[in-house]
């Protein structure tokens, strides 16, 4: 089970950072372009074919923006991302970013332990064995919910309030 969790995570992990690309036949509104009669020296004519089925005519082309990756992101020293903007030019931001991913993920998974545990309870059938295991698996999974929520708590509680460390704040 921990291999299947651990694959999973490793899969979500690689799909967030590279998301699937659209294919090459589709409209030019699916690939973040317009239909203009021109590109501006910021936007590149990729040639798709459905500006040209337009009915204010065939000069039209489909213009998509040639920016950074960072456009989209108010700082300008972030990486626009379909999870959104990653903090790289601050470390402090950064590890924010992290850790509240990790929290959330985190949590994620203890909800899905929660729900694999209730399963095993109820097709227990009576197998002591199987009832204790899900059981002691419930058990944990709680705890872990319990020392995530806990673990924000205390550090907002230390670092924020008594500590008063910068940065910490929200």
């Amino acid at each position: 089970m921990k291999k299947i969790l651990l694959a999973a995570a490793l899969f979500l992990f690689l799909w967030i950072l590279n998301p699937p690309t659209v294919s090459a036949g589709t409209l030019c509104s699916d690939k973040g372009g317009s239909c203009k009669t021109s590109c501006s020296s910021s936007e590149q004519d990729i040639g798709l074919s459905d500006c040209t089925k337009n009915p204010k005519g065939p000069s039209e082309k489909c213009c998509i923006s040639t920016s950074s990756p960072t456009t989209g992101c108010a700082d300008g020293e972030s990486i626009n991302t379909a999870i959104g903007c990653i903090p790289v030019g601050n470390t402090n931001a950064f590890i924010g970013f992290i850790l509240r991913w990790a929290i959330g993920v985190g949590g994620g998974i203890a909800f899905l332990l929660i729900l694999y545990a209730g399963f095993m309870i109820m097709s227990s059938s009576g197998n002591p064995d199987r009832l204790k295991a899900g059981q002691e698996l419930m058990t944990s999974a709680i705890a872990g919910i319990i020392m995530l929520i806990f673990s924000v708590f205390i550090l907002r509680v230390i670092g924020v309030d008594i500590l008063k460390l910068p940065g910490l704040g929200g």
